[in-house]
């Protein structure tokens, strides 16, 4: 049974028909929020960074929230398939502590393990990540606003009660409870680098990452809300609140290859304080453009791009776009994740199914990373014989 499975857009297509596909032709990875699931794009992940984009020599913008953030600031590192093999032990022998006659730990001792986990992962590396000749790292967060400012036990909830019933009325409107704030790395003249998308469908900042904030900022991204907790007041960003990027960005659904001729809320001042010589260099943005060429390659783990977390069971809103033309998007056949262990892709749900036999749960998730050798030995043949029968609409 094929494991992969193959969706472009239109512009995608005809870019594949007439062209095929090189790794000079991508500039842009997205890496979606979804927890455990993204743990069976590890091989595609070191595939990807480890042996074909190696090749290449131009620029590439990775963006990512959640796990995808910590995915993609893990492929920036010196030694790519190496850090994101730590990953996958990092994550699928993560263990928390369960009070007695609860289900769950407590959001403040998962916080504090995992900001243990990220400070192991990249303590004296952060520069690696913030000065990579190529990769241009975003990291995306949710900020919030009005109820959601702060974390507090009743203001919180209520707050994100708020934002669900707006967003069921309209996407863009749930911007008056969440803002969707981006920490971008430098680019190579070591000001702020561009956004490679179009910020004119939702509530946007842009913030430059830099060693002050880069674990502040990873940590928000992964920070599930009533999981762990918010991150507040991160060095360089507006004050407030940051939760995981997912619930603004779940799949990243963004306008990719668009130009918008809108000034987003961006720092005014961007600066970065570069490694070991602590100059600053300095990029004023009153206003902001995306950069708009090259095609988007988006591992996924499904074919359906769903914008925010608050969109997951709003059908309507799983529809592709024109946002998504330039896309080129890998993901397991559903039929071939039926033959993983629990017939589906691993899941926080995991953590309640297993408790507190952490063996047995991580014997199922690395049964299904390694099941996903599949994935990326299908999309290196593809590449070595592209296929575009084997080429699905998006």
């Amino acid at each position: 049974m094929k494991a992969l499975h193959i969706h472009a857009g239109p512009r995608a297509r005809q870019h594949l028909e007439q062209h095929g596909l090189q790794s000079a032709d991508v500039h842009v990875i997205p890496a979606a929020a979804g927890g455990p699931k993204g743990l069976v794009l590890g091989p595609l992940d070191r595939f990807i960074f480890g042996e074909w984009l190696a090749r290449s020599e131009h620029p590439v913008h990775l963006v990512g929230a959640s796990i995808g953030a910590w995915r993609m600031a893990a492929a920036c590192l010196d030694a790519p398939v190496a850090a994101l093999e730590r990953l996958e032990h990092d994550y699928v022998h993560q263990s928390y502590d369960l009070p007695a006659g609860r289900k769950r730990p407590a959001a403040a001792h998962v916080s504090q393990r995992f900001a243990q986990t990220l400070a192991s992962f990249y303590e004296g590396r952060v520069q690696e990540v913030l000065l990579h000749p190529r990769y241009r790292l975003h990291i995306v967060t949710s900020r919030g606003r009005r109820l959601l400012g702060r974390e507090h036990p009743v203001a919180t909830p209520v707050g994100y009660l708020a934002a669900f019933l707006t967003n069921a009325l309209h996407r863009k409107a749930m911007g008056a409870w969440l803002e969707r704030v981006v920490f971008s790395s430098p680019d190579a003249d070591g000001a702020c680098a561009s956004l490679p998308f179009g910020v004119g469908d939702y509530r946007t900042r842009q913030v430059p990452l830099n060693a002050a904030n880069f674990m502040s900022a990873l940590q928000a991204s992964c920070s599930i809300p009533f999981v762990l907790q918010a991150v507040h007041d991160i060095a360089g960003a507006p004050r407030g609140a940051y939760w995981d990027g997912g619930i603004t960005d779940y799949h990243m659904h963004l306008r990719y290859g668009v130009e918008d001729n809108i000034a987003i809320n961006s720092i005014a001042d961007c600066a970065y304080l570069s490694g070991a010589t602590g100059q600053k260099h300095h990029k004023n943005l009153p206003g902001h453009r995306a950069t708009g060429a090259g095609l988007v390659l988006y591992p996924h783990f499904q074919h359906r791009v769903v914008p925010g977390w608050l969109d997951k069971r709003l059908p309507w809103r799983h529809k592709t776009t024109p946002a998504l033309d330039s896309m080129v998007l890998l993901s397991p056949n559903p039929e071939w994740v039926k033959t993983l262990p629990n017939a589906k892709l691993p899941d926080r749900n995991d953590f309640t199914h297993y408790g507190t036999d952490t063996t047995a749960r991580a014997r199922a998730w690395l049964a299904a990373t390694r099941a996903s050798q599949q994935l990326a030995d299908e999309w290196g043949e593809w590449l070595h014989r592209p296929d575009l029968g084997a080429v699905q609409p998006l």
